[in-house]
């Protein structure tokens, strides 16, 4: 059922706020994939600790808010807003010690209660401007 598949999103995105490995197997399956284009190939059980632990290196004070979802199906679709302070090295880039707030979206694959696979887009030039590893373009005049 969606709302099933939307609520293990859910808590598949508190794992990642979260910052831990508890309860990362109940909402990760074993042969789960990760298609984000903007980082390392990432899958399986060890995988997602790897995905949670780029999070939770790289920012603090994390809050991940689910802003809109959609469900079909197997799939849901989720718009979402992931914050915090860059406290520790983000996708090899040393702390700045800034707030960082970006925005994402995923689909997500849920089959039998955890999540197979996951298309995820988030804003990885804003977070790099953000934490002051690629400078912000000056406003045309």
């Amino acid at each position: 059922m969606s709302i099933t598949n939307v609520a293990v999103v859910r808590k598949m995105l508190d794992v990642i706020q979260n910052g831990g490995p508890d309860g990362l197997d109940q909402v990760f399956a074993a042969n789960w994939v990760n298609h984000d284009p903007s980082l390392p190939p990432m899958q399986c059980l060890e995988g997602a600790k790897q995905l949670v632990a780029l999070w939770s290196a790289g920012l603090s004070n994390t809050k991940v808010v689910i802003e809109d979802s959609v469900s079909d199906g197997d799939k849901v679709a989720v718009r979402f807003r992931i914050t915090g302070t860059n406290t520790g090295n983000m996708l090899g880039i040393p702390s700045s010690g800034r707030m960082v707030n970006v925005t994402a979206t995923g689909i997500f694959r849920i089959v039998d209660g955890k999540a197979t696979d996951n298309w995820v887009n988030f804003d990885a030039l804003g977070l790099l401007q953000q934490i002051g590893a690629v400078p912000v373009p000056a406003p045309g005049k």
